[in-house]
């Protein structure tokens, strides 16, 4: 069981995005909050990342962000942003000394993961920090596919951001060893648990069962697994059977019956209840709202 990629897998919705542009000077460009995290790379040149509610991030040639929480922001070539324009709005200048690729994944935000809400507002990689090689291999591959189109363009760009995503998170993580979140995924305890949980999702999980598979406790378990997770492990457990049947609900057409039997709910009523507790909607309203305002869902 892979953790990240099954909780990205989770948490993604639609298709990421990314677009290059060269500018030319004075350039400065606004990013409206979204449902989801951002990212900038400059590829050439310099410039300041100024956060809306945040400290200003100087950047450099090579310089990756990573805005996990999608918050507002502003691009510009100094401190002084002057009157940024949307950059949806860029015009292109192919004299510019500036070179940008920024693209963005949609996430759903009402249900944030524990680990992705772990992540900073701002996530800076300089250039100059750490050994992050594939990260580096990946993002060459991305300004290529964006910078020059050739057949395949959607499925290769696609591919790549998604690699992208974890490769910035896993730089994060190997840079903070020391916190929560990464520290458990180094334990291999916890990570025994994390992976029984997301395995098997439905399975009437008691926390001696748990403990039994760590190796632990139930005592210690509970204690080690609360520090590094940051939620006991019963209520990791709820939180996340009630993200998967979230995306469930939103995404497919199967029945609430079916929804609540993979989840681990003997009954939809049992279900509905715990649904209702986490959402403050019934899971019938939760699937209306998200159904009328999106496509149609899809079978599994």
């Amino acid at each position: 069981m892979d953790l990240l990629s099954d909780i990205i897998a989770v948490m993604r919705t639609g298709r990421p995005s990314a677009n290059w542009a060269r500018v030319g000077s004075p350039w400065s460009y606004r990013f409206a909050p979204y449902d989801g995290a951002g990212f900038h790379v400059v590829v050439r040149g310099s410039g300041w990342l100024l956060m809306d509610d945040g400290d200003p991030v100087q950047l450099g040639p090579g310089d990756v962000v990573l805005l996990p929480a999608g918050h507002g922001h502003v691009l510009a070539e100094s401190r002084d942003p002057g009157h940024p324009v949307p950059f949806e709005d860029a015009v292109p200048d192919e004299t510019g000394n500036v070179e940008l690729l920024c693209g963005k994944y949609r996430l759903d935000r009402r249900r944030t993961h524990p680990l992705l809400a772990t992540l900073p507002n701002v996530l800076h990689l300089p250039a100059h920090a750490g050994d992050h090689g594939r990260l580096r291999a990946a993002l060459g591959l991305l300004a290529a596919e964006t910078t020059n189109p050739r057949p395949g363009r959607d499925a290769a760009l696609a591919g790549l951001l998604d690699l992208l995503l974890v490769y910035l998170i896993r730089a994060w993580f190997d840079d903070h060893e020391d916190l929560g979140w990464p520290r458990a995924l180094r334990d291999r305890a916890i990570t025994s648990v994390l992976e029984a949980m997301h395995a098997a999702p439905d399975k009437p999980w008691r926390i001696e069962e748990l403990a039994a598979a760590a190796g632990l406790s139930r005592t210690t378990l509970t204690r080690r697994f609360t520090d590094l997770v940051g939620q006991a492990p019963m209520t990791y457990l709820t939180h996340w059977r009630m993200t998967l049947a979230a995306r469930m609900l939103r995404d497919t057409d199967l029945g609430l019956a079916s929804v609540a039997r993979r989840v681990g709910y003997a009954s939809p009523f049992a279900f509905s209840h715990a649904f209702k507790r986490e959402f403050g909607v019934a899971p019938g309203q939760y699937r209306g709202h998200h159904v009328s305002s999106s496509s149609p869902p899809a079978s599994v």
